[in-house]
């Protein structure tokens, strides 16, 4: 505990100062234990009488209590008078100093508006919050048992710094499941374990990007994809998004370095980017010796027909770097993702990990090679399929039925959330109808954080894995009410 004295008055006067202030200020809350008298008296360099007395003082106020046998004790309820004072400045204003300077990095951030990843919580509401998995559903206690169990049996290696790659049992198991589940071909070796999907964009920025280069990215995208290249000061071009997915067309007029796909369901609005664009996209990535960042994202959650191959698997020239995670799979706080990049590029990526990293956490990275390997993760897999795709059908007959034709959602049956389209609203529309669905009980998101460019009209993500189907129907009901609202003001 950092307690520095005033220099002011007596010593028992200023120790008593200091304590009231780390109190009301609280370093020590309501009902917690003060240290010993030895160790306080030690840390203000004061002696036993002396401490004794700022004590008894504070007792005396009714800032603290002793507990026979067990010392002194913050009051459960302060003084009235315990209002913190306000801090005295701690510079001078200089009225000539020039405004703190900015990396040209930290501002393209600030004009992406990149913030915290967490949307507002919206207690006793039915929320369509999206990006989130139902966590009630979590295979958490085999996940605590085998986390458990190598927290117990490690040893000294296993609790220092890692491979910057990853751990060797997580990236061999990661390259054998996504052989079997998404046709990925590639060794271990190729594979580097990420602090999610977030951590792997942000490396293929560094790795692969020069100020000012060019990246091609989806309009509307994943807004992360913006934030991690403007970071690196590339020039983002939207390339426009169908029903088919990205208009390949478009990148043949562009002079690009890279370009960001979600080809298997795109973020966000949920349709896949057909076989004949795929070969497409490959064909312009070879003939101009360019990249492409492939988001497999929400690629295990497709409830009909075959799953579409990645891109990666049809890649022969070495062009396609892969990115996936287990946050949605599982849960977003195990911050474990994945990329896996082409062989010649594997050691300038592991340098870039090194470099920003000492290593994600070794303890969960072999807890979670040993859920792969049990195969217990495909397992939950399909489990979860089977739930979310109920879930999504009584999404998409709830707003068939409450909203018609006047709505449109043109997805594929796949993923975490839906994107519904309100052709006949403006874009700007979108907030009011959100503002009116929290005034009715339920929340929404509007999609313009999506775009680059200027959406045509009002687009909401509606999230639904974590509702029951009585809370998407009642939701729907309620959200429907909000868009008639907006529809009669205009």
């Amino acid at each position: 505990m950092a307690l520095a004295l005033d220099g002011k008055g007596h010593l028992h006067a200023q120790a008593y100062r200091a304590l009231r202030a780390a109190i009301v200020h609280g370093a020590w809350t309501p009902g917690q234990r003060l240290p010993g008298g030895r160790q306080l008296a030690s840390e203000l360099a004061l002696s036993r009488n002396t401490l004794s007395a700022a004590l008894e003082q504070l007792r005396s106020e009714g800032y603290i209590a002793p507990r026979t046998r067990s010392g002194w004790y913050v009051s459960a309820q302060l003084p009235e008078d315990s209002a913190p004072e306000p801090a005295a400045p701690r510079t001078t204003p200089d009225p000539q100093r020039r405004p703190l300077q900015l990396s040209a990095a930290a501002r393209a951030l600030s004009e992406h508006g990149v913030g915290s990843w967490e949307l507002p919580h919206h207690k006793g509401m039915i929320d369509f919050r999206y990006g989130e998995p139902a966590y009630r559903e979590q295979p958490l206690e085999t996940w605590a048992r085998l986390l458990s169990r190598h927290v117990r049996q490690a040893r000294s290696r296993d609790l220092s710094y890692r491979a910057p790659g990853g751990h060797p049992a997580l990236r061999a198991a990661l390259a054998a499941y996504l052989a079997r589940a998404r046709g990925v071909r590639c060794s271990p070796s190729q594979v580097i374990v990420t602090t999610g999907s977030q951590q792997a964009l942000d490396l293929c920025a560094r790795v692969l990007i020069d100020p000012g280069q060019r990246v091609g990215i989806e309009d509307p995208h994943y807004p992360g994809v913006r934030f991690a290249f403007a970071q690196a000061r590339a020039e983002l071009v939207p390339v426009p998004v169908d029903d088919e997915g990205l208009v390949c067309s478009s990148l043949q007029r562009q002079r690009l370095r890279l370009a960001c796909v979600t080809p298997s369901h795109h973020y966000p609005t949920g349709v896949e980017l057909t076989p004949e664009r795929r070969s497409a996209l490959l064909a312009w990535a070879r003939e101009r010796d360019s990249f492409i960042v492939e988001d497999d994202y929400d690629s295990e959650f497709r409830y009909a027909g075959r799953p579409l191959p990645s891109l990666q698997s049809l890649d022969e020239h070495e062009r396609v770097l892969y990115v996936g995670t287990l946050s949605k799979l599982l849960f977003p706080a195990l911050r474990i993702g994945y990329l896996v990049v082409p062989e010649p590029l594997c050691e300038a990526f592991l340098c870039a990990k090194a470099a920003v990293d000492t290593g994600a956490a070794g303890l969960e990275q072999a807890a979670l090679a040993e859920l792969i390997a049990s195969g217990e993760l495909e397992r939950h897999a399909r489990r979860t399929r089977l739930r979310n795709a109920a879930r999504r059908a009584t999404l998409h007959a709830a707003l068939t039925a409450k909203l018609g034709a006047r709505m449109r959602c043109p997805g594929a049956p796949a993923g975490l959330h839906m994107w519904l389209e309100l052709p006949q609203l403006p874009a700007a529309a979108a907030r009011a109808v959100r503002r009116g669905g929290l005034q009715r009980g339920v929340a929404v998101y509007t999609g313009d954080v999506c775009y680059l460019s200027r959406p045509r009209h009002a687009s909401l993500v509606l999230g639904y894995a974590n509702l029951s189907g009585v809370q998407i129907e009642r939701g729907v009901e309620r959200l429907a009410a909000a868009v008639a609202e907006v529809e009669a003001a205009r």
